[in-house]
């Protein structure tokens, strides 16, 4: 059995930052990634017995200084749903765990995200068969759960990297060819943004709409980094001093000059979704992250200590 002895001596001189999006209040056969509250909370309690959970602003400061604690851990979620507030924060308050929440301000207020859009339209359909071959999105069996899922994940990964108005602009095509009324107000409202800090939770910068950075012009992606910055800063009453790259992946979604913009914009820190842990060798503003798709856990343990070995990707 692997021990917390085992973690601290693999992690002395890394960080590790775990990634979520949402936490369930039941499991979700459209969302089969995300955790249901029941299995959250195992996770939590597998971490604590493992892992030290660290605030990320004050582990990313100590790894830096070095005088982070040997098995240390740190925890995120992206985007900004309002089960971060509903389900998982009063998890994560019982456990005595933080966390940081990187929220995209656009859709503060019960917004949607194109994803979501997609994934609802699908959902709330009666059609067996959704054919989008004028959207140039093709046509997708939903005769079953299944046939759904993997229609929406098709239909996602095919308007993922378009420009961000034309995205929007297919999401909502989507939307309109399901035939239903779709009803998507997933997102925080912007008053319970400072609820976060009552379980223990800060909040970070997401951008605004959450564009592939990589497929955005300077000024617009300068934009999206500096003013969702301002914005939640205004909205909190606190500095933000942590942000994540919209969907993560280095030099495919954001490249050097947005490492360089986020710097210049005043963040101490910023986080991809490269795997692997941190160290005080790395970019502070590229730090890896990695996502716990394992319930079970040996194999987390086994997947955890991998990453914790793995060299990080970053932008050259």
């Amino acid at each position: 059995m692997i021990v917390k002895g085992a973690f601290a001596l693999a992690s002395r001189g890394r960080l590790s930052v775990l990634i979520f999006h949402r936490v369930l209040a039941a499991a979700d056969p459209l969302l089969p990634s995300e955790p249901a509250a029941a299995q959250f909370e195992a996770l939590l309690k597998h971490l604590g017995s493992r892992f030290s959970v660290l605030p990320l602003g004050q582990a990313v400061r100590r790894l830096y200084d070095d005088t982070l604690p040997a098995g240390s851990l740190a925890i995120t979620f992206d985007d900004g749903y309002a089960d971060n507030l509903s389900i998982a924060a009063p998890i994560l308050h019982r456990m005595g765990m933080p966390a940081t929440v990187f929220v995209a301000t656009a859709y503060l207020d019960g917004g949607c995200m194109f994803n979501d859009r997609v994934r609802e339209a699908v959902r709330a359909t009666p059609l067996d068969r959704l054919d989008l071959t004028a959207e140039g999105l093709g046509v997708h069996s939903l005769a079953s759960i299944e046939d759904r899922r993997v229609a929406v994940e098709a239909i996602i990964g095919a308007i993922k990297y378009v420009p961000a108005s034309e995205r929007e602009a297919k999401a909502q095509s989507v939307v309109d060819a399901v035939g239903v009324r779709v009803r998507c107000d997933l997102m925080l409202q912007r008053s319970a943004l400072p609820k976060l800090f009552d379980f223990g939770l800060d909040v970070g910068a997401h951008t605004v709409r959450h564009p592939i950075l990589a497929n955005t012009v300077p000024t617009d992606a300068w934009r999206e980094i500096s003013e969702s910055k301002s914005h939640l800063e205004m909205l909190t009453g606190r500095p933000v001093p942590l942000f994540a790259y919209p969907n993560g992946v280095p030099g495919v979604d954001y490249t050097r000059d947005h490492v360089r913009m986020v710097r210049e914009a005043g963040f101490d820190a910023a986080c991809t979704t490269a795997a692997g842990a941190a160290s005080a060798a790395g970019d502070r503003f590229q730090l890896p992250r990695f996502t716990p798709w394992s319930r079970r856990p040996a194999n987390f343990d086994l997947l955890m200590l991998r990453n914790l070995r793995r060299a990080s990707v970053t932008c050259a």
